[in-house]
């Protein structure tokens, strides 16, 4: 029977298959993976503005930790996610942060967020922000949890990295910044929206600096911005004033939150 002779289609299912031959010999490749193996063969920068959201197990295989450091992020998409511990980990972006920092981050990684807070807890005993970040109660002892339930779930895949972090705040401006090691921290205003929205801005007068090279949307809430809200809010790092931190709440609106309050802790890092 000649290959015209077969009955056509216009759709393409799920669980149908290609036949398919080559150097690898022959193999089979299934409908639903096969938008992914064409896409892939114009190189790896696509996997991050493809969404697929596969779930990829309930661990980090030594295959796919291969994938990430050779940068060929096979099988590896956007949205893709692991279930460990009770907490699904989604891959938001791939070498986000590479060839960036003072101490160039050379590595081929994934930016991985969770879909929700890993807990709660307030920026600072008081409504402060004089320290910014770095010399809040959320940077020196609330993330810790968070950062233990990164590693626990990634090991030593965790990657750090090179970041520009606000450490002095004056009248409620950014007035200072520095270069720490970041492995899990929380994000900012452009990694979640984009730009700024709370974080004070030069006005004519104040030139304010913004102290990050974490200047752009995530991948993931560019394309799918639904990933941005989770069901109680969070915390974001900026200084939005003397007394208020950014935050997104729960119904993914920006908005800043007096440092005093108990809010979702939801970091951002890398593996690799």
């Amino acid at each position: 029977m000649r290959i015209l002779e077969y009955p056509s289609t216009g759709t393409l299912n799920e669980e149908d298959v290609f036949l398919m031959d080559g150097p690898s010999g022959t193999r089979t490749l299934k409908g639903a993976d096969s938008p992914f193996a064409i896409i892939g063969l114009c190189g790896p920068r696509m996997h991050r503005m493809i969404f697929r959201g596969k779930n990829l197990g309930t661990t980090l295989s030594s295959v796919q930790k291969a994938a990430i450091q050779d940068g060929s992020f096979n099988d590896l998409w956007l949205g893709d996610y692991w279930v460990i511990n009770g907490v699904t980990w989604r891959i938001a972006d791939f070498n986000y942060w590479r060839n960036f920092g003072d101490t160039k981050f050379t590595d081929p990684h994934l930016v991985i967020v969770p879909d929700t807070a890993l807990s709660s807890a307030v920026m600072n005993a008081s409504s402060v922000t004089t320290g910014a970040y770095i010399g809040s109660q959320m940077y020196t002892t609330n993330i810790l949890t968070a950062r233990s339930a990164v590693t626990s779930a990634f090991g030593t895949a965790v990657k750090s990295h090179r970041e520009y972090f606000v450490n002095t705040v004056a009248s409620g401006l950014p007035s200072v910044g520095a270069w720490y090691d970041s492995t899990a921290d929380l994000m900012n205003e452009p990694m979640v929206y984009g730009s700024y929205i709370y974080s004070p801005a030069s006005n004519g007068s104040a030139d304010v600096k913004r102290y990050t090279i974490s200047n752009r949307q995530l991948a993931l809430f560019s394309i799918c911005p639904e990933f941005l809200i989770t069901s109680t809010g969070y915390w974001l790092r900026d200084v939005a004033s003397a007394t208020h931190f950014a935050s997104v709440d729960s119904s993914g609106g920006a908005t800043a939150t007096g440092a005093a309050n108990s809010y979702g802790i939801r970091p951002v890092f890398a593996i690799g």
